[in-house]
């Protein structure tokens, strides 16, 4: 679901939903709208990493931190959303996963 300075993000599933807010929205408390994230990521596991990364340079999305692989096999990208949350879209097919 979408709307101007909303998003959402939801899995039937998984029985989660992740919400996303433009600052300075009139509908959050005072104390909230111009608060910006930090020290926060928020990870994504997807299954085509290689073509997230592709669909989203393709949008004109910055890439933060290019795609790497640790050795333990995770492997990852990161973004940032307009609010400055980092945004990391990962799999676990590297080198040293089980």
């Amino acid at each position: 679901m979408a709307a101007d300075g909303f998003a959402s993000l939801a899995r039937d599933d998984a029985g989660m939903n992740v919400i996303f807010l433009r600052r300075g929205l009139a509908t959050l408390p005072a104390d909230q709208r111009d608060s910006h994230a930090a020290g926060m990521i928020l990870a994504f596991v997807v299954d085509d990493l290689e073509g997230e990364l592709a669909r989203l340079t393709a949008e004109g999305v910055a890439v933060t931190m290019p795609l790497t692989e640790e050795e333990w096999g995770e492997r990852a990208f990161q973004v940032r959303d307009p609010n400055g949350v980092i945004v990391q879209l990962v799999d676990w097919k590297g080198a040293g996963a089980a």
